[in-house]
This record gives structure tokens, C-alpha cells and sequence, in this order.
């Protein structure tokens, strides 16, 4: 059968691309952590898009579920909205960068090709999102993202935060608070090996961050 891409199959596209971006398969038990659905649930989700036509994912027992073609592009179009609309509700409405997520969770599954265009355009052309993310282009094509934690860094290393991977409001703000946003310079001092704490300055402040801050903040060394 010809599977229609309805919002609940493009919420599993999207996390699975975001769960597999490495090249490894996404697990169903990170799957139904992400989705916050059941494991059973996850699996027979899995064997039916399995089973489309085209089929969506490739999915095997016990060794996880990537996606096809097919279901690249159909993840890389939701991105693309979620993405272009956190841009748009940040820069024209003034939305903060904590609220733009869940606004742009609402509205990516409802807004026409046309509209996107529209902010597409109004936007300049945007790459990146609020939060360092990569847009895909029109052609469906992801930009390269830095792929770097900070938390693979050590002294006397200096680096620019080039994107945050979180979506919890309570963490963005407090990374706002503390300058750890898209753009900013920042250098390792010191690096704790048993608990694997950074102390790092940013804008002549000292800090010190845990890798529960640190693995969400991606980095491209100077």
C-alpha cells in the first residue's frame, strides 16, 4: 500500500533521522523515549513503515531501525519546516529561543509549501536555526553540522559554540544566562578527570560546567 505521510509517521521519520544522524541505527527503547510511547507500540510502528510503498525504514530485530531514501527526504521536509519556523518566530516575532520549539512543534505539520517559501524568502535564505541547527536547503540537502562536543575538549583548547542540541526550555535559558549560545568564544582552563568537569571562560568570566551542559553544546575549534 501507498503509506500516507500523516503527523504520526513524520514524528517517527523526524526522531529516527535525529536518533541515526551518525550513520548507526536508532534503538526502538530510544525511540520510545524520545516519542514517549511505549516500546511495544515503537516496534509495531516500525514493522509498518516497514512495509509501505515504498518502505520508509529498514527495520531489523534487535539491531534497530535507520531510514530509507524515501524516508530521508520525508524527514529532511518536516526538519526543514520545524527549523524555518523556529527561525521565523524568533528573528520576526521575538520569540526567545527557549519558546521556539514547541511553537514550531505545532505548527510544522500544518503550514503549506507556499508559506514555507514565503519565510523562506522574507528570512534571506537562512542555514542555520536559533540554536546552531543546520536547515535543509529547498533541494532537501542538510548542511554539514559541527559534530564536536565541548565535552571532548580539554586545556588549553579554544573554541565557537556553533550549535546547542537541547529542546528544554529551562536549559536554553540557563545557557543564554551564561553566554554559551551560537557565536560565542570560549577557552578551556582546566579539566577535572574524575568527574570530568571543564572550567572554561567565555566573555572574561570563569566557569565551571558538567557534561550533563557540556554533550549538548557542539563546537568548532579555533
Amino acid at each position: 500500500m501507498k503509506e500516507k505521510i500523516t503527523r504520526a509517521t513524520k514524528d517517527y521519520l523526524k526522531a529516527i533521522y535525529t536518533l541515526s544522524v551518525n550513520g548507526l541505527p536508532a534503538s526502538t527503547n530510544d525511540l520510545a523515549q524520545r516519542l514517549n510511547i511505549a516500546a511495544a507500540s515503537v516496534t509495531g510502528m516500525l514493522k509498518r513503515l516497514a512495509k509501505t510503498a515504498p518502505p520508509l525504514v529498514d527495520y531489523r530485530k534487535h539491531r534497530g531501525v535507520t531510514l530509507t531514501h524515501e524516508g530521508e527526504r520525508a524527514a529532511l521536509e518536516i526538519i526543514r519546516h520545524h527549523r524555518l519556523l523556529e527561525t521565523y518566530l524568533h528573528e520576526s516575532l521575538g520569540f526567545s529561543w527557549d519558546e521556539v520549539h514547541e511553537e514550531a512543534e505545532r505548527l510544522e505539520h500544518v503550514i503549506s509549501e507556499k508559506f514555507e517559501a514565503r519565510i523562506d524568502k522574507i528570512l534571506g535564505h537562512p542555514t542555520h536555526d536559533p540554536h546552531g541547527d543546520p536547515i535543509p536547503d529547498l533541494s532537501l540537502v542538510m548542511p554539514q553540522e559541527a559534530s564536536t562536543r565541548l565535552s571532548t575538549l580539554r586545556p588549553p583548547q579554544e573554541a565557537t559554540i556553533e550549535r546547542v542540541d537541547a529542546e528544554d526550555g529551562s536549559l536554553l535559558r540557563y545557557l543564554q544566562e551564561k553566554s554559551l549560545i551560537p557565536g560565542s568564544k570560549l577557552k578551556i582552563r582546566a579539566h577535572s578527570p574524575f568527574d570530568d568537569n571543564l572550567t572554561l571562560e567565555i566573555n572574561g568570566k570563569e566557569m565551571i560546567l558538567g557534561p550533563a551542559i557540556t554533550r549538548h553544546i557542539f563546537i568548532e575549534l579555533i
